[in-house]
């Protein structure tokens, strides 16, 4: 996270507010510490939970995220039960479903709650969406995977939500695997050339995969 993610996340606070958070300032010029309730607005799967922390701790160190027992309704009383199961990534939730409580200083929370709550909305709708495919190939052999095609920035972030929601990822990036598409080929001039030039010129630990239209694309592949 902090890694991949953490320079991304600071960029799109700097976005929001290069030069400060003129409203929140006028309001609120000394710190003063606050909670705010993470309730579900829509049944789904959540993604994105410690993506949503670690935006507020960027504005305030102190900041923390405490989740709550699986199933609590906001307005009902906190399960205390020990050992109760915590909402985290992956987990179905439904409407009205209190996740947790983000405390720190009023101010960090005020200023980070777009930014935070663009990343957990985007990557649970990509996880919910990727779930209801997913439960489709229940029993077959088949691996549902997604693509490089992210949003730009967004690809650290959108493809572990594919992850959570139930699929594999593909190659991340151009550097990591050979794909080789109609475009190639033809650059290549036909299956055969364009499967000996990668095999030839590509790290010996690359899959090299190729993309067919058809059945003879197939057996071309095949023989290459």
């Amino acid at each position: 996270l902090k890694l991949a993610a953490e320079p991304l996340i600071m960029e799109a606070l700097r976005e929001d507010m290069n030069a400060g958070d003129l409203s929140t300032e006028a309001v609120m010029p000394e710190a003063h510490p606050a909670t705010v309730e993470l309730i579900a607005k829509q049944d789904g799967v959540i993604s994105g939970l410690d993506v949503y922390e670690r935006t507020f701790q960027l504005l305030d160190p102190e900041a923390r995220f405490v989740r709550c027992a699986r199933g609590q309704r906001a307005g009902e009383p906190e399960e205390s039960a020990p050992g109760a199961l915590l909402v985290a990534d992956g987990c179905e939730v439904r409407s009205g479903e209190l996740l947790g409580h983000m405390t720190g200083d009023a101010r960090a929370l005020l200023s980070g709650e777009r930014v935070a709550l663009n990343y957990l909305q985007r990557m649970s709708g990509i996880a919910t969406y990727t779930h209801r495919v997913a439960a489709m190939l229940e029993g077959t052999r088949t691996t549902l995977v997604d693509t490089r095609k992210t949003t730009p920035n967004m690809r650290v972030f959108e493809k572990d939500a594919v992850r959570v929601g139930g699929a594999r990822n593909h190659r991340y990036n151009l550097s990591q695997a050979v794909m080789l598409k109609d475009n190639h080929i033809d650059a290549a001039g036909g299956i055969a050339e364009a499967v000996a030039a990668a095999r030839e010129r590509a790290p010996f630990v690359c899959t090299v995969e190729v993309e067919v239209e058809s059945l003879e694309g197939v057996r071309e592949a095949v023989e290459a």
